[in-house]
């Protein structure tokens, strides 16, 4: 054997820059689904569902083009691990090399290595080309841009890929004359709730989907969520519909309410192709492109076009290149030594307050929340609960089906917790129960008031928000972006500032409780 190709599990396209000049004379591949990728944090069912499906079904793919593939499935073999699987096949055929594509895991990668190295064997790494920014080019732009700035700032990234691909660019400046509209991007959906909503397409099971949810209900019956509301695209063709879907029926109304959330309305306008993406059934070029073009057809406002645009272009590329930048040090930051474990209720949405109790629930029901229930209200309870940095990450990588490490770990500590100190942002995303009440109509049917802070009723966002700022309420200060929100701090009298931090401590004691 000539080369070992190795296809993870969210390469799943034959672009595949692995694949390129493949001989079936000489070269093999090899695909595998091993318990460790379910079990190494306590996995969703959905999530596990929509990874060995989508394999499958790629994995058909390669087969219907006669290309040699071993594909280990997971009920017909024992091998616990990737790595003991990749051990197994060096060992049978001892190829003059291993061809893989870059991993999205530093796990996987470091795991990789080590076998490579156990067995002398090449391993030849291929730069991915599904993102439209390499890591080599992103480590030369943040090295440039640090020369100046403390810290990393995305919108300045951004702006270079816009540039750089020449999207929503009229000659050297951007379309409209503004980089960005997030001015015109940040509705609630006021008192009459979400109007004329088209449910997502859904995709129902095929045989082999089915199989595999019949696999995941027997194997991984422990794990938590739901499986009967499973609609996920797990194949190409299902993901372009889902593009499509969105480009015409949700696009137009994505960019002002993008914020907003709604009780019992998981989706609004959002995407959903996020795990799609992820799994790489579709490539970001022609997701942007569609966005951009539905603009320039009049289909949709400048500002959902950019709004859109900027989450694919701007920060999902932006995080990718920070995750290899940081690796490994970012898996274990902790600014603020933060050592809460998870309240139980994290993996039964079962709390009175009714916030976390939609966007836990549905996660559970459906293994998505929109960015805005998972930054600023699980995040950010998270934060203010003072919840350990590496728990919290671990769920998010557990219950998203469109969560593999490369894009949760550094949205959860850096964006969410603030745990890696502002490296790529300026300031902790903290806030009090009346944010939520602005942009949701969560607080409705609540038992808790976001406008008290101390008291039974109190809400526990807003208690521990006050308790954060007066804790941190030196460094909050010499910091441009939160002095504002500190200097009410000020005015605090003594008693008060004891009452808010007595009532954050017994919340802090009794989180399993709220």
């Amino acid at each position: 054997m000539r080369h070992l190709i190795i296809i993870l599990g969210d390469q799943l396209t034959l672009d595949n820059p692995a694949l390129e000049g493949f001989d079936p004379a000489q070269d093999h591949i090899v695909m595998a689904e091993v318990e460790e990728e379910s079990t190494h944090v306590w996995t969703h069912r959905q999530r596990i569902t929509l990874f060995l499906s989508a394999m499958r079904h790629f994995a058909a793919q390669l087969q219907a083009q006669h290309l040699p593939l071993t594909y280990f499935k997971l009920n017909e073999h024992a091998y616990p691990d990737l790595s003991s699987v990749w051990q197994a096949m060096l060992e049978q055929h001892r190829p003059s090399a291993i061809r893989v594509c870059e991993p999205g895991d530093w796990r996987v990668w470091q795991a990789l290595q080590a076998v490579a190295d156990q067995y002398s064997t090449p391993l030849v790494v291929l730069e991915d080309t599904h993102f439209m920014c390499s890591r080599a080019q992103f480590q030369r732009w943040a090295a440039k841009y640090g020369e100046k700035n403390s810290s990393l700032r995305m919108e300045f990234f951004y702006r270079g890929m816009r540039k750089k691909h020449h999207i929503l660019m009229e000659g050297d400046a951007p379309a409209g004359g503004d980089w960005n509209y997030d001015h015109d991007n940040r509705q609630s959906l006021g008192k009459q709730g979400p109007q004329d909503l088209l449910p997502p397409p859904v995709f129902s099971p095929d045989a082999v989907t089915q199989e595999v949810m019949a696999l995941v209900q027997e194997r991984f019956a422990q794990h938590p969520g739901a499986l009967d509301m499973f609609a996920w695209p797990v194949t190409r063709d299902q993901a372009l519909h889902l593009l499509q879907h969105f480009i015409a029926e949700k696009l137009p109304l994505f960019g002002p309410y993008q914020d907003a959330m709604w009780q019992d309305q998981p989706y609004l306008w959002h995407s959903l192709l996020a795990s799609a993406m992820n799994l790489k059934l579709l490539n970001p070029r022609e997701v942007i492109v569609a966005a951009e073009q539905a603009y320039l057809d009049g289909h949709v406002p400048l500002g959902c076009a950019e709004g859109f645009i900027r989450q694919i272009l701007g920060w999902r590329e932006f995080v990718r290149g920070v995750y290899w930048l940081e690796m490994p040090a970012l898996k274990s930051a902790n600014y603020f030594q933060h050592q809460q474990d998870l309240p139980g209720w994290f993996w039964t949405g079962d709390t009175h307050m009714q916030c976390l109790s939609q966007c836990i629930g549905q996660t559970l029901r459906t293994g998505y929340a929109h960015h805005i229930q998972r930054l600023m209200v699980i995040g950010l309870f998270s934060t203010l609960a003072q919840l350990s940095p590496q728990q919290v990450s671990d769920w998010f990588l557990a219950v998203y089906v469109d969560a593999v490490e490369w894009v949760e770990l550094p949205n959860v500590m850096g964006m969410a917790l603030y745990a890696n100190g502002g490296r790529f942002t300026s300031k902790p995303y903290v806030a009090s129960g009346a944010y939520i009440q602005r942009m949701s109509n969560y607080c409705k049917s609540c038992r808790y008031d976001p406008k008290q802070k101390t008291g039974e009723n109190a809400c526990p966002f807003t208690t521990l928000y006050w308790a954060f700022l007066i804790k941190h309420e030196a460094s909050l200060a010499s910091n441009q972006r939160t002095r504002l929100m500190v200097k009410h701090v000020a005015n605090l009298s003594v008693a008060e500032r004891s009452a808010i931090n007595d009532m954050a401590t017994l919340r802090l004691q009794h989180l399993d409780q709220l």
